[in-house]
């Protein structure tokens, strides 16, 4: 008696109802304490209302954490596609050790926590930090300046942060162009630089896009680094969910802000996916 070969789908049975079980009812639960009234003092109180996605709409406080967010997420993007690809055009060209230890230098980060590399930012950047002592120096500046607690300090740290997985998705990438291509260009005249631009950079745009969409991600995300280097006047919306449930116990309104997030992020990520998938 021959036995029929399982299939792909039945092969994602088991990973999709663990998704569904740990993700999708979490979710439900979220979107339905978004739909609570807040009364202070009580824990939740069931009832249904739009009034905490009301208030996320119509109170400039709100308004200005998610366009903060979405502005420092797609900077964020920016600067490390434009760090990351000749980082990662460059590894994968080396090979033996020195491409070894390169990979490494870019992973060993991922190890450490961002509350831990947060941490050594504010170090850096505090008033008697190194970046400071460094500037006071070759004498740049003549008083310290203020660097912690500043979108600047949020930016740095938050690039710091995605870096890393935009230059290993790109590396990827690169790793799996035939580098006949580099011969071919050079053949007919083209210098390394056009080569890259021309040759090289429309072959990966693929690669590009989805290590946009993750770094995108991340930062929409993000919540140790605003808050340590950022400080308690820099509002994400990350933060601003955990201020609600936790400093406030208003678990209707921060239900709301985080499925407000969630579905900005997914949103996006699914419009960039379709383009993807059209243009490419």
């Amino acid at each position: 008696m021959q036995t029929k070969p399982i299939g792909a789908a039945a092969l994602l049975i088991p990973a999709t109802g663990l998704v569904l079980v740990f993700m999708g009812l979490p979710l439900i639960y979220l979107f339905r304490y978004s739909l609570n009234q807040y009364v202070p003092g009580e824990f939740i109180v069931d009832g249904f209302t739009l009034e905490n996605y009301r208030i996320f709409f119509s109170e400039a406080y709100y308004l200005t954490g998610m366009w903060t967010t979405l502005l420092m997420a797609g900077a964020v993007t920016i600067l490390c596609i434009t760090l990351g690809l000749p980082i990662a055009n460059w590894i994968a060209r080396q090979s033996g050790t020195l491409k070894t230890i390169l990979l490494m230098a870019v992973i060993l980060p991922l190890f450490i926590s961002n509350a831990v590399r947060a941490a050594g930012w504010m170090v850096a950047f505090g008033q008697a930090g190194v970046l400071n002592y460094v500037l006071l120096q070759l004498g740049l500046i003549s008083e310290p300046l203020q660097i912690m607690q500043t979108p600047i300090a949020v930016f740095i740290g938050m690039t710091a942060v995605n870096l890393p997985y935009v230059v290993l998705t790109l590396q990827s990438i690169f790793e799996g162009l035939d580098e006949n291509i580099d011969f071919a260009a050079a053949s007919l005249g083209a210098q390394p630089l056009q080569s890259f631009f021309l040759v090289r950079l429309p072959q990966v745009v693929p690669g590009i896009l989805a290590a946009s969409m993750l770094s995108f991600i991340l930062a929409m995300n993000a919540y140790a680094t605003p808050v340590l280097l950022g400080g308690p006047s820099f509002r994400m919306m990350a933060p601003m969910v955990v201020v609600e449930i936790m400093n406030k116990a208003n678990w209707p309104l921060g239900a709301a802000l985080a499925f407000i997030l969630l579905a900005t992020t997914v949103a996006i990520s699914i419009l960039a996916a379709l383009f993807i998938r059209r243009r490419y």
